[in-house]
């Protein structure tokens, strides 16, 4: 798969997530420092549509394409890439978790939102590390790597410094930016 192809297909993801959570906050008045999952909280209009469109979808996309670069690795850049990559592929499908596992509206703090909640930390964590181990181990997306993994992992310990809400939009944008950074620095597929 050539690098112009992985980039339109994860640009095609994070457009479709975006465009969801766009439409639908609009279309549910969800406020704008609310949850991003909201919009597909159980018992919401068209929920299912939006966590297709927003999680699920864009989610199992990006999953494809880190199966690819993973295959596509060889055996030069080593063991620690190919774990980063493997660590991409789990964030990627626990992205499309969320979609599975909807907030709960009228429980936010309890039962099933706390499996769309667990689905969401996996993802955080799956991430903060890949990006981590692609930085030392990747030089061609060393540094969006390393500066995206300080900015998640700032998030994931500080709760408080991004301020209420802004904090899941900081770590999805630099998801965005760390996907588009993989689908176009690493070499084309062996």
């Amino acid at each position: 798969m050539t690098r112009a192809r992985r980039l339109r297909r994860v640009l095609g993801a994070h457009g479709c997530t975006l465009l969801a959570l766009v439409v639908f906050a609009a279309m549910t008045g969800v406020p704008a420092r609310a949850p991003l999952a909201l919009p597909g909280a159980g018992g919401l209009p068209l929920a299912w549509l939006f966590n297709l469109l927003a999680w699920i979808g864009p989610g199992l996309v990006v999953a494809g394409v880190a199966l690819r670069l993973r295959a596509g690795l060889g055996a030069g850049p080593g063991r620690i890439a190919g774990i980063a990559l493997n660590l991409l592929l789990l964030a990627a499908l626990a992205f499309a978790a969320q979609g599975l596992l909807p907030l709960d509206v009228q429980e936010l703090d309890a039962g099933a939102s706390r499996w769309h909640a667990l689905a969401w930390m996996v993802w955080n964590l799956a991430f903060a590390a890949g990006a981590l181990l692609a930085g030392l181990a990747l030089p061609s997306v060393r540094v969006p790597s390393l500066g995206l993994c300080a900015v998640v992992t700032l998030g994931l310990l500080s709760p408080g410094v991004f301020g209420g809400g802004i904090g899941e939009r900081v770590v999805l944008a630099c998801w965005w930016l760390w996907t588009l950074a993989l689908a176009w620095r690493l070499p084309r597929q062996r």
